[in-house]
């Protein structure tokens, strides 16, 4: 397999720092929709918080989903420069399409699907791992339904807790465990989506004869990638964080506390099961939940189904630009 030179190196593993520095900006909406919508926090304390607990989430979970991406999407035997690269410019390109018209599609996703382009251009079908594959298409389905489920749950459970209560009392009460409930995803968000980036890097340093053995991450790439994905939060996606935050549903801070929770818990289980799932899809379930709670037509399922097709066009469209970008190397 051919060798890059340091500079073609270097410049490939900022290009990949680049995705995790976008998907940070993409998806900071996903950490902070709530607790700014709700006010409990201003949007530029909210995204200070969100990035603080994006960057440890090294320190509270393992490496699975990276081991996933590196090794579980696409065989590892047939990645080199050229397919990381296609993988990665088609997650940047559909990122920046879907961040300039507003729209909180998954750039967990995205990644997959340039990936997967990116990797069938140059082997065949034969190229992609089902497994991982069919886990995280699977995901795509189970996440939003698991997140809204159990937002419904809490909703159920706090308002059994707090039926006795004034409203003045609950909303102090949910105001500060707001604060809580946002920490807990913003180290969902920083646990699964940042290891995402990390194994695209490991896999492209094994493929150039850097890193052997059994696959593992590097610390320097771990802290690299959760820096990226911290700084990139906190540059902010605000028109994302306005379709999230209040064109789904109005959220009352029992109920952004309810839809944090329930996703926070979803993305624990999902990252400690090394399961690549996109936060936005998440949050958007939980967000549904606790809306429909409330009442149905307390959703606006126009905006919600317009966000559903986003998530099942992502996956296709970042697979084509992938390929594209992966023939476009091949032409020097």
């Amino acid at each position: 397999m051919e060798h890059l030179t340091p500079l073609l190196l270097f410049g490939l593993i900022g290009i990949a720092l680049l995705f995790d520095l976008l998907n940070g900006l993409h998806d900071a909406a996903n950490s902070i929709a709530t607790v700014v919508s709700t006010r409990v926090l201003s949007p530029q304390v909210a995204v200070f918080w969100a990035a603080f607990f994006n960057f440890i989430a090294f320190l509270v979970f393992g490496q699975h989903v990276a081991a996933t991406v590196g090794k579980g999407i696409i065989s590892a035997d047939i990645v080199d420069a050229q397919v990381i690269f296609g993988a990665l410019m088609g997650a940047i390109t559909w990122n920046l399409v879907t961040w300039g018209l507003g729209i909180p599609s998954s750039s967990s996703h995205a990644l997959i699907g340039g990936l997967i382009g990116a990797g069938t251009s140059k082997a065949g079908i034969s190229a992609i791992v089902w497994g991982g594959v069919g886990k995280t298409v699977a995901a795509i389905f189970l996440s939003p339904l698991v997140g809204m489920v159990l937002a419904l749950v809490m909703v159920l459970i706090t308002s059994w807790i707090f039926r006795r209560r004034t409203p003045a009392t609950v909303d102090r009460i949910f105001r500060k465990g707001q604060l809580l409930s946002a920490s807990l995803y913003s180290l969902g968000h920083g646990g699964n989506d940042a290891q995402k980036t990390m194994g695209i890097i490991a896999v492209l340093l094994y493929s150039q004869g850097l890193l052997h053995g059994e696959f593992h991450i590097p610390f320097w790439v771990v802290l690299s990638c959760q820096a990226a994905m911290g700084i990139g939060t906190l540059v902010g996606g605000w028109r994302i964080v306005h379709t999230m935050g209040s064109k789904i549903t109005r959220l009352t801070p029992p109920q952004g506390f309810c839809a944090e929770t329930g996703g926070a818990i979803t993305l624990f289980l999902a990252t400690i099961g090394g399961i690549p799932v996109s936060t936005t899809h998440t949050i958007t379930g939980a967000i549904v939940g606790v809306g429909a709670a409330r009442r149905m037509s307390a959703v606006r399922w126009s905006v919600a189904s317009s966000i559903v097709i986003a998530w099942f066009v992502t996956l296709p469209a970042a697979a084509t630009v992938g390929a594209g970008f992966y023939f476009l190397t091949k032409l020097f």
